[in-house]
């Protein structure tokens, strides 16, 4: 762990936010959110993030992609990636923005995700067909998609 004398230099926090960076695309709020846990200056912070905006090494809209991205593929669907992008700090705009785009069936994800998790298909019985629902919710998918 970096010490906190590191992350009182601007060239400090800038190489610790970096370091994250080159692990993964982080969102702005979450970075920042980091760079404060390892003692970094809120204000100090900020404008250092500012400055890698700018040089565009970090972006919300490349990191909204990139995760909904890799949790699509994992099976979950735009609900339950709506609710975990909002607990980043993603802007509201940007998620619908993101999870909006054609790139995304979540019709056929929907589809995918049932028939692997219940290869019997849709069950007969209600207390059975609660459970699937319930599953599916909870995946992301509302009851319509999962059809």
């Amino acid at each position: 762990m970096l010490s906190r004398t590191v992350l009182e230099t601007p060239a400090g926090i800038r190489r610790s936010a970096m370091d994250l960076l080159a692990r993964r695309e982080h969102s702005y709020s979450e970075l920042l959110r980091k760079l404060r846990q390892r003692g970094a200056v809120t204000a100090d912070a900020e404008v250092e993030l500012d400055r890698l905006v700018e040089d565009g090494l970090l972006s919300d809209e490349r990191f909204c992609e990139a995760y909904v991205y890799s949790r699509s593929q994992r099976g979950y669907g735009p609900a339950k990636l709506r609710e975990e992008l909002r607990q980043r700090g993603v802007a509201e705009a940007l998620v619908e923005q993101t999870l909006s785009g054609d790139e995304w069936d979540w019709t056929g994800l929907a589809r995918k995700v049932f028939k692997k998790r219940f290869p019997e298909g849709e069950a007969a019985e209600p207390l059975e067909r609660a459970k699937q629902l319930r599953f599916m919710q909870y995946r992301g998918f509302s009851r319509f998609e999962a059809d």
